[in-house]
């Protein structure tokens, strides 16, 4: 106890201050350590930021890390420090049970930018395992007629400990009978075989009891011991004979349980108990004896196990055969492990980016993994690829590193997310595969802009609307996501132009208007509106808002002629109509006018009130106001008449209109009634104006016309009217709303002191139609103007009557005392 504890204090120090640390650097950039196994938790090892030249402050911005092959991690780097420590205590027994040579690879990994090192750890073998035998006492059975120089196996120690501090002696105890020889085997290992020096007689010693030690070559030294009692037997003269010294095998990795591996035989020609004889497994592993299973009465040996190549590539075990007479013979059985395509390659994800941006350029790198087949050869050796065509590759780097790179431009709008499959398959005959899946989200960069669903909007709206009416809305969409899909909408306003009757809700694009409009005053406008996304900077998208203003009844018609006049009321004009007028003549037409559109500025006239109902009819449509029926002796001689002009608005609106008409048989008559009853004319009107130049222009190509048609008779009665103007009445000037034409100039001349004046007709002295005014069929201007300018007719020379409609003057009694002036005009 004494030795154990002394031995653990040294290893303590061993521990705590013998570290060997190598660091090698060649063009790989390998790190290679040493470090003795059962170093206590979190045990210094190296300092790699020294190691590798780098400051501590590096090694934590560059997100270093340290990655352990396998799934165990046996390190830890600080990265504040940069010093390398054991995460666990190792036991290199554990870690690598069959190896001589432990040594755990590890990789040193920086993010930024994305390196890798290589490391190698040494777990160095420290004398913490003493020698054992399989079992504390062994028992041969030898005969006292063994001749001296015959050999006896004995079973072998097992340390755990590799290379010195592994097993390197054997030593018996002191006796007279027997002596040690030692031996190697093929794989290294030492064994022990007793020697009979002197003959043994059962009758003097049935038993000899030995003490057998083994030992390591540790610094203390430890051992292990076990008792051979040997019993001396009666005389057997023959010992089994194997076939064969070594029998060699191979057979498959993971083979099913009770698989023969092979049969040892031997041979005895002695007969009854010695000539029987059973095998028993010496000098073999323990991995070897739970491996395999040996028949002791039929020396087969079966798979009892599962046998692996990447474990332990071949077993050696050592066969004894015993007869009755404890008679032995020993063969050895080499049992080799053929490789099994029966790992799958093993995908390890190093590294992984998680979330890239949508404009990250082609070649980045997303993730970097590593993939391990166990086998060996062509079982062993692996190749990657990625399912499905994506914009990813894979480029390998080194000791079956691979990096995951885009190979493309990406598009969030396209694709949000990748769900890359990569597959690692081996070259084996029965190829096995393994996969991995990665995820990686595609984040989104403001790449859109927002796109209206139209070009241009077309709202329409009601005049007279309430103030803040919502009259529509625009839509626009952005293809990104999250703020730089937020869209803001709101008007432009363009340099010189008022700013518009409409508002905009920014989030939701609802268009309001602010103020009544007013279908006479604007009918359209159009205003552009602008959308914004929430990115930086931000996109933008425009489209033409056109607003349309819908026409509603609000405007009665009007007729022009009456501003002055009460709204609604219409208006009064004085028409003049012959008697002799046919049904159907154009009597006057009424014009009105309507502010709106559509159908609310449609009018129909009818005729609302009436002295004589059936005389006169007014066109639906035209407003002509007509004759319905022949005039009679019987019909007053003035009439009135009120004309009813309606819209087709809903609710629909309406005017009116009043005409005073005086059937007349003459204009003469109808003049002087008409003189009388107008009120005087301003002398400053422009229409007065106009009508006496006229009049004097027609005064002065009659004088001519006269001076040369005219005999002297005539001569006195033309100086007299060349010295005078004659007078013109309001009512003929002012009726701009009658339909009878200006046109129509009579001179009456009387003869003064006579009985029988003479009459004389002349014909229209003016131009038969004014510009502009319109002429019509029915209109008896028309039959009036037909003749030569100055001719001079002489009605009561011929015994006729001047022409019907009016144009002709009253016989002469009726003449002589209408009026006292010389001369009468009616326009």
């Amino acid at each position: 106890m004494a030795f154990g504890r002394q031995s653990r204090g040294t290893e303590r120090q061993v521990v705590l201050f013998v570290l060997c640390v190598c660091v090698c650097q060649s063009g790989a950039e390998t790190l290679r350590y040493s470090l003795a196994e059962e170093m206590e938790r979190d045990s210094f090892v190296a300092n790699i930021a020294k190691d590798l030249g780098v400051s501590p402050s590096q090694l934590a911005s560059r997100k270093a890390r340290v990655v352990s092959e396998g799934n165990e991690q046996y390190f830890r780097l600080n990265l504040n420090t940069g010093v390398l420590t054991v995460k666990e205590t190792l036991d290199r027994e554990v870690i690598c049970p069959q190896s001589d040579i432990c040594t755990l690879f590890f990789k040193i990994f920086f993010e930024n930018p994305v390196q890798l090192i290589r490391g190698e750890m040494e777990v160095r073998d420290v004398n913490d395992n003493s020698p054992v035998f399989p079992e504390k006492e062994m028992v041969l059975e030898i005969l006292e007629t063994a001749s001296p120089g015959s050999r006896f196996p004995l079973e072998t120690a097992q340390d755990r400990d590799v290379g010195s501090n592994g097993l390197q002696n054997y030593s018996l105890g002191s006796n007279p009978h027997f002596s040690l020889a030692l031996g190697t085997g093929k794989d290294g290992a030492k064994y022990a075989e007793l020697v009979l020096q002197r003959q043994l007689d059962r009758e003097q010693q049935r038993e000899v009891n030995l003490l057998l030690s083994a030992t390591d070559g540790g610094s203390p030294p430890r051992s292990g011991t076990a008792q051979v009692r040997i019993v001396v037997l009666d005389a057997n003269d023959n010992i089994p004979v194997f076939s064969r010294e070594v029998y060699e095998v191979r057979v498959a990795e993971n083979s099913p349980p009770e698989q023969l591996v092979v049969r040892v035989t031997a041979a005895d020609p002695d007969e009854g108990s010695y000539g029987r004889v059973r095998y028993a497994f010496t000098q073999t592993s323990e991995r070897s004896r739970q491996l395999f299973e040996l028949n002791a009465a039929t020396g087969e040996i079966r798979v009892s196990g599962n046998p692996d190549f990447e474990e332990v590539e071949s077993h050696e075990m050592v066969v004894k055969a015993t007869d009755g007479g404890g008679l032995s013979a020993h063969c050895k059985v080499h049992v080799e492990v053929l490789d099994m395509n029966d790992n799958a390659p093993e995908i390890a994800l190093t590294s992984l980016t998680a979330s890239i941006p949508e404009d990250a350029p082609p070649r980045t790198v997303v993730a970097l993994f590593s993939v391990r087949d166990r086998d060996s050869g062509d079982n062993g050796r692996t190749e990657c690829a990625i399912d499905g065509d994506l914009p990813f590759s894979l480029t390998p780097t080194f000791d079956n590193y691979y990096e995951l790179r885009t190979n493309a431009a990406l598009d969030r709008e396209r694709t949000a997310e990748y769900n890359i499959t990569i597959t690692a398959i081996d070259w084996g005959r029965s190829r096995l595969s393994s996969r991995e899946r990665i995820f990686v989200q595609i984040s989104d960069v403001n790449d859109n802009p927002p796109e209206f669903t139209q070009d241009v909007y077309t709202i329409s709206v009601k005049e007279n609307n309430t103030p803040m009416l919502r009259i529509g809305n625009v839509n626009a969409t952005d293809a990104d996501a999250g703020k730089n899909s937020r869209v803001s909408y709101a008007l432009v306003r363009e340099k010189g132009k008022e700013q518009a009757d409409v508002s905009i809700n920014s989030e939701n694009g609802d268009v309001y208007i602010l103020r009544p409009l007013d279908y006479e005053e604007v009918r359209a406008f159009e205003v552009t509106v602008r959308a914004a996304d929430g990115g930086s900077p931000a996109l933008s998208a425009e489209a033409l808002l056109r607003v349309l203003v819908r026409d509603e009844n609000d405007n009665a018609p009007q007729v022009p002629a009456a501003a002055a006049a009460a709204p609604g009321a219409g208006w009064t004009g004085v028409e003049l109509a012959p008697r002799s007028a046919e049904p159907g003549a154009l009597v006057a037409k009424v014009v009105a006018v309507d502010a709106d559109a559509g159908q609310n500025a449609w009018l129909s006239y009818e005729l609302a009130k009436a002295t004589e109902p059936g005389l006169f009819r007014v066109g639906l449509h035209s407003g002509e106001v007509r004759t319905a029926r022949a005039v009679t002796e019987r019909d007053a001689p003035r009439h009135r008449l009120v004309v009813l002009v309606r819209d087709r608005g809903q609710p629909p609106r309406s005017a009116t209109a009043t005409l005073a008409i005086a059937l007349v048989d003459g204009f003469s008559e109808a003049h002087l009634r008409v003189s009388e009853e107008a009120p005087a004319a301003d002398p400053d009107g422009r229409l007065t104006l106009y009508l006496i130049i006229c009049l004097a222009c027609v005064s002065v190509l009659f004088l001519a016309t006269a001076a040369a048609a005219v005999v002297v008779k005539v001569r006195r009665a033309r100086q007299s009217m060349a010295g005078s103007l004659p007078t013109f009445p309001k009512s003929a000037a002012e009726s701009s709303a009658g339909s009878l034409p200006r046109s129509y100039v009579y001179d009456i001349c009387f003869s003064a002191g006579t009985v029988n004046s003479e009459f004389r007709f002349l014909r229209p002295l003016f131009p038969c139609f004014p510009a502009g005014l319109p002429h019509g069929p029915g209109d008896q201007r028309s039959s009036v103007c037909s003749g030569n300018l100055g001719e001079e007719v002489d009605w009561a020379a011929q015994g006729r009557v001047p022409p019907s409609g009016g144009t002709g003057p009253r016989p002469a009694e009726e003449n002589a005392s209408s009026d006292q002036n010389p001369w009468l005009t009616h326009q």
